[in-house]
C-alpha cells in the first residue's frame, strides 16, 4: 500500500531544502556528463585526435577528394594544351615510292602495250609550317572556356572537401557520442549492481519479494545487452572514420570535446543569406557552368568567321618531273604565303547548333536561379534546425535535473517500502535516458552547426 503525504503549508526551511536538492541534482548531472566528455580525451585505448586533424587528413587521403583533384589537374593541362595551340604547326614529310615501267596501249586496251622505261624510284623529304593569324577568335574563346572549366573544377573540389569534412564530423560525433554512451552505461551498471546488492539484502531479511530481485537482475541484463550494442556502434563509427581519413580499420581514435553549442553567437537569417551567397560552392559552380555555356555559344558563332594563316614549305625531291625541263636529279622547292578560307556553308549548317547552345544557356540561367532558391532554403533549414536543437539541449538539461530528483525520491520511498520496484527501475531508466538525450541533443546541435557552415561555404 502506497501512502502519499501532501503538506498543507510550505515553510521557508522547506524552500531552502528544495533549493538544495535542485542544486545537488544539477551538480549530480553536470559532474558525470562533464567528466565523461573529458575522459574521451584521456582514454588510453587509442590516439587522441582532434576534429581539425581529421579534416586535414580527409583533405589529403579521402578518395573522393583525390579523384576531384585529378579532375583539376586534367583541366589545368587542358588550359596549357589550348595555350599551346597558338604555336605554329611544324611537320616533316617524307615519301619513298617505287614505280614500274610505263605501258602505253597504242592499239587498244586489249593489245600488247609498248613499255617505256621510267625512273623506278621516287622520294621526297621536306617540312611544312602553318601559323594561325586569325580564326574568328576561336582560340581565345576556347582558352577562356578551359580556364572557366578549371575554375569550376576548383569550386567542385571545395564542395567535395566540405562534404567530406561534414561526413567526417558526423562519424567523429557518432564516435564521441558512443564513447559517452558507453561510459554512462558503465556508470549506470555499477550503480545498478550496488542497488541490486541492497535489494538482495532486503530480500534476505524478508522485507521485499524475490520478484524485486529478479526485476533488478533483468534490468542489469538489458543494460549489458545495450552495452554490447553501444560498443558495436563505436567500432562501426571508428572504421568509417578511418576509411574516410585513409587509416587502417583498426586504428584507435579518441575524440576530444568540441565546442559548446550554447556559446555560438548566431547572426540573423538575412545576414547569412546576403553575406554567404558569393561563397556558396553550389552557386559558384552553376555560375561557372553558365559562363561555359556562354563561351560555347560564342565558339559556335565564331566558326562562321573566316580563317587566315601564314604557311611555308620546303622539300627535296627526286627526280624532277614536275616542271619542264625534266631531269633525273635531286631538286628542291620552297613556297610561302597567306592562306585564307571562309566557311560559306556554316551559315546554314550551324543554324541549329546556335539554337541548341542558346537553349542550353537559358537552361543554365534557370539552373542558377534554382540553385539560389535552394541555397536560401538550405540556409533557412539549417539555421532553424540548429536553433531547434539548442532548445532541445536546454530542455534535456532540465529533464536530467527532474529525472535525478525523481530517482532520488523513488529510491528513498522504495527502500522505505512506500513504492514499488517497477517505479524505481522506471526512474533509473528515465534518468539514464535523459542523460542519453542530452548527449544526443548536443551532438545533433554540433553536427547541425557544421551543416550550416557547409551550406554557407565556410567549412
Amino acid at each position: 500500500m502506497l501512502i502519499h503525504y501532501l503538506p498543507k503549508k510550505v515553510s521557508f526551511t522547506a524552500i531552502l531544502l528544495n533549493l538544495g536538492i535542485i542544486l545537488t541534482s544539477i551538480l549530480f548531472f553536470l559532474c558525470p556528463v562533464i567528466s565523461l566528455a573529458q575522459s574521451t580525451a584521456t582514454d588510453t585505448s587509442g590516439s587522441v585526435t582532434t576534429l581539425d586533424s581529421v579534416w586535414q587528413m580527409v583533405a589529403v587521403h579521402n578518395k573522393s577528394v583525390i579523384l576531384q583533384n585529378l579532375n583539376v589537374d586534367i583541366s589545368q593541362e587542358q588550359v596549357k594544351d589550348t595555350r599551346a595551340s597558338r604555336l605554329p604547326e611544324i611537320s616533316i614529310n617524307g615519301e619513298l615510292d617505287g614505280y614500274t615501267n610505263l605501258p602505253e596501249y597504242e592499239h587498244g586496251l586489249f593489245n600488247t602495250p609498248t613499255q617505256y622505261p621510267i625512273p623506278k624510284t621516287f622520294y621526297s623529304l621536306g617540312t611544312n609550317v602553318y601559323f594561325n593569324i586569325y580564326n574568328g577568335n576561336k582560340t581565345n574563346i576556347n582558352l577562356a572556356y578551359q580556364k572557366t572549366t578549371n575554375a569550376k573544377e576548383q569550386e567542385q573540389t571545395k564542395l567535395t572537401i566540405a562534404e567530406a569534412k561534414l561526413l567526417a564530423a558526423a562519424f567523429y560525433l557518432d564516435l564521441q557520442r558512443g564513447i559517452i554512451f558507453k561510459q554512462l552505461l558503465l556508470r549506470d551498471i555499477e550503480e545498478q549492481q550496488k542497488q541490486l546488492l541492497k535489494i538482495e539484502t532486503l530480500k534476505k531479511n524478508g522485507v521485499v519479494l524475490k520478484s524485486d530481485v529478479l526485476r533488478a537482475q533483468l534490468k542489469l541484463s538489458d543494460q549489458d545487452l545495450e552495452l554490447v550494442k553501444v560498443e558495436n556502434n563505436i567500432r562501426i563509427a571508428t572504421q568509417k572514420l578511418n576509411i574516410l581519413t585513409g587509416r587502417p580499420d583498426e586504428y584507435g581514435v579518441v575524440p576530444v570535446e568540441l565546442f559548446n553549442p550554447d556559446t555560438i553567437a548566431l547572426k540573423s537569417y538575412q545576414d547569412y543569406v546576403s553575406n554567404a551567397s558569393s561563397r556558396s560552392y553550389e552557386i559558384n559552380i552553376v555560375r561557372k557552368e553558365m559562363e561555359m555555356r556562354q563561351l560555347k555559344l560564342k565558339s559556335i558563332k565564331a566558326s562562321q568567321l573566316p580563317s587566315i594563316g601564314f604557311y611555308a614549305s620546303y622539300a627535296y625531291s627526286y627526280p624532277q618531273g614536275e616542271y619542264y625541263p625534266y631531269s633525273l636529279s635531286v631538286f628542291s622547292l620552297g613556297s610561302a604565303g597567306i592562306k585564307a578560307s571562309f566557311p560559306l556553308s556554316a551559315a546554314y549548317l550551324n543554324k541549329h547548333k546556335i539554337k541548341v547552345a542558346a537553349i542550353e544557356l537559358e537552361s543554365a540561367m534557370t539552373e542558377q536561379q534554382d540553385t539560389q532558391d535552394k541555397f536560401r532554403e538550405n540556409v533557412n533549414t539549417a539555421y532553424l534546425r540548429f536553433k531547434e536543437y539548442l532548445v532541445r539541449l536546454s530542455v534535456a538539461k532540465e529533464n536530467i535535473v527532474l529525472a535525478t530528483e525523481n530517482q532520488r525520491v523513488l529510491r528513498n520511498s522504495y527502500f522505505n517500502q512506500t513504492s514499488l520496484i517497477t517505479d524505481l527501475l522506471d526512474a533509473d531508466t528515465q534518468l539514464l535516458q535523459s542523460r542519453f538525450e542530452y548527449v544526443a541533443a548536443k551532438t545533433a546541435a554540433q553536427l547541425q552547426y557544421f551543416q550550416l557552415q557547409k551550406t554557407l561555404g565556410n567549412l
